[in-house]
């Protein structure tokens, strides 16, 4: 890919005062060593804010959380080996052959092995969901003509957890800010957080990512500013250098290892196979086919006429926050289901609008969130959690963090008004066979 013309400069000057905040935030590699300060360890790298969109995510399988998680033995000391010699990792790195530079190095590596051998489990689960994300990260980059490299970049934004929310606001698989969607056109709303929509989003960080391009020329910088603002990496970038590694300790603590990471994320994903990493099996289908909704449309009316797990309705269909399509006329919205459901979908389309309908939209409205009269119930099949609240929670990031609707949530525990405190006890039903995801994060009721 050739090096984009700058753009003018009032969009450079535009975006580079601009902070853009998100959720954490030559084909041939190089081998750099980078000096390192007294004063900063491997340690410092992954205790500030990349944690949020790195370890943290991916420690969590699939969902951001704070840093508690974090293991407190991620150290310098720590000997993360994997046996591999250096020259093999830069020999893999070069044979990627992409227009980012998968530069080698002593913080590449330390990540790399990380991933590798510490964080084997969250790898494989995110292998798992890969097979479903990464065809439509790569339709949309290529369609941009974009380096397809790029659909790693979810990995250390949000462990490709569509749901996953930051401590900031940050949202969805690119960790969009509310403002920073608004801008690129995601509508959020009390019923729908295009943030969330797997297609849109994508789209929006694809152009997000060309103009940062357009403006540095290089990929490096750009994937830096997307992570910390253009005006952070143009702070830095003093004295006109234009090459990462040069400006690397003038950059926010995040952001020296996001750069890193998201090159060790490509090498993990590219060459689990030769680390032995095996992806684990997802709800999620190989492919999915999209069918429009002219008409309010309940998720559970689905779920009944067409006998699917709700569970991978909602995953399919993250965008939409309170199971309900706000489709009216004359604006009508996308619904994913399994390629081979939307014909079973076509065929019974007006039993399945007509299922349980006053009960879901009574005069065939959609009913106000806040008077919704949608049954609350125990899943079948569930297990009972017991959640204690952490400083920082509140009501819908712990929704989140268990993929349950938050008014599920609210009726489980009689909360009233969002209002939560430290070190309540909050009772939360997950499918059995999702147990050992939340275990870290919740006690398992007797």
């Amino acid at each position: 890919m050739t090096s984009k013309t700058i753009k003018t400069s009032a969009l450079a000057l535009s975006l580079s005062l601009a902070t853009f905040t998100f959720a954490q935030e030559n084909n041939e590699t190089d081998s750099i060593y980078i000096a390192e300060p007294d004063s900063v360890s491997f340690s410092d790298e992954i205790a500030g804010s990349t944690v949020d969109s790195l370890i943290s995510a991916w420690y969590s399988s699939r969902t951001i959380v704070s840093n508690d998680l974090v293991p407190d033995s991620l150290s310098i000391t720590d000997s993360i080996i994997s046996g591999v010699p250096d020259s093999i990792y830069v020999e893999r790195l070069s044979a990627m052959m992409s227009p980012i530079p998968m530069t080698y190095n002593t913080q590449v590596k330390k990540f790399i092995e990380l991933y590798i051998v510490k964080r084997r489990d969250q790898v494989q689960k995110m292998l798992g969901l890969s097979k479903y994300y990464f065809p439509i990260f790569e339709e949309i980059l290529d369609a941009n003509d974009m380096p397809l490299e790029l659909k790693f970049l979810p990995i250390i934004e949000s462990a490709l957890n569509p749901r996953a929310l930051s401590r900031v606001g940050a949202s969805g698989l690119w960790q969009f800010m509310y403002y920073t969607g608004k801008r690129y056109d995601l509508s959020v709303t009390s019923y729908v957080d295009e943030r969330r929509d797997p297609i849109k989003a994508t789209k929006a960080a694809a152009l997000f990512l060309r103009e940062l391009y357009n403006i540095y020329g290089d990929w490096h910088l750009a994937i830096a500013a997307y992570n910390c603002g253009p005006g952070n990496v143009n702070i830095a970038r003093s004295g006109g250098q234009r090459d990462f590694w040069k400006i690397y300790y003038h950059l926010p603590r995040e952001t020296r290892g996001y750069v890193p990471a998201f090159i060790a994320a490509s090498y993990a994903m590219t060459y689990a196979a030769e680390h032995n990493l095996q992806a684990t099996s997802s709800i999620l289908p190989i492919a999915s086919d999209t069918v429009m909704i002219h008409q309010p449309l309940h998720f559970d009316q689905v779920v009944n006429k067409l006998n699917l797990p709700i569970e991978l309705i909602r995953d399919l269909n993250p965008q939409y926050r309170h199971d309900v399509v706000p489709a009216t006329a004359p604006k009508s919205y996308p619904l994913a289901l399994p390629v081979e459901m939307s014909f079973a979908f076509a065929s019974q389309e007006d039993s399945i609008y007509a299922f349980n309908r006053k009960k879901y939209f009574p005069d065939n409205k959609i009913v106000p969130v806040s008077e919704a009269t949608y049954g609350h119930y125990t899943p079948a099949n569930s297990a009972k959690l017991i959640y204690t609240v952490k400083e920082g929670d509140v009501p819908g990031s712990i929704a989140g963090k268990f993929n349950v609707r938050l008014s599920d949530l609210k009726y489980w525990n009689g909360i009233r008004r969002n209002i939560i405190r430290i070190g309540q006890r909050l009772v939360i039903y997950v499918p059995k066979s999702k147990v050992d995801r939340y275990k870290h994060l919740a006690k398992v009721a007797k």
